[in-house]
């Protein structure tokens, strides 16, 4: 049996292709509606559009079913410390560093230096919990 981490990894690789797939629907669209001329003045707006989407996909799902499809997949859920469900300003805090995927490595980094498992999951006072017991 994999350890929560290993799951937790495997579950942001699958939300990756997730909402990859989500960009790519929006993208099909937005190119039918904007026609091929006026392509590259979208493409202007992508570095702002992607990380609202992302925060968006991940606060949604992590406050309404408690999981991500890749936590969901992975039989984890988000829970306040104390058991209840999360807030949604702790569904929005907690994913602040999920934007890029260069921010969720410090925000990892520094967890474990404090020995703890994220930074932000210390600061929201949330944790990953096995969901399947």
């Amino acid at each position: 049996m994999a350890t929560v981490f290993t799951r937790r990894v495997i579950a942001y690789v699958i939300d990756f292709f997730v909402v990859s797939a989500i960009m790519w629907i929006l993208s099909y669209f937005l190119f039918a509606i904007v026609g091929a001329k006026n392509i590259y003045q979208v493409y202007q707006f992508l570095p702002v559009i992607v990380p609202i989407l992302i925060m968006v996909y991940f606060v949604l799902t992590e406050k309404l079913f408690a999981a991500s499809v890749g936590k969901s997949l992975m039989y984890l859920e988000v829970k306040s410390s104390n058991g209840a469900d999360i807030s949604w300003i702790q569904a929005i805090v907690r994913n602040l560093t999920k934007i890029y995927w260069v921010p969720i490595i410090f925000d990892w980094i520094i967890g474990k230096i404090l020995r703890t498992d994220r930074l932000f999951n210390s600061i929201t006072r949330t944790t990953v919990v096995n969901d399947r017991y």
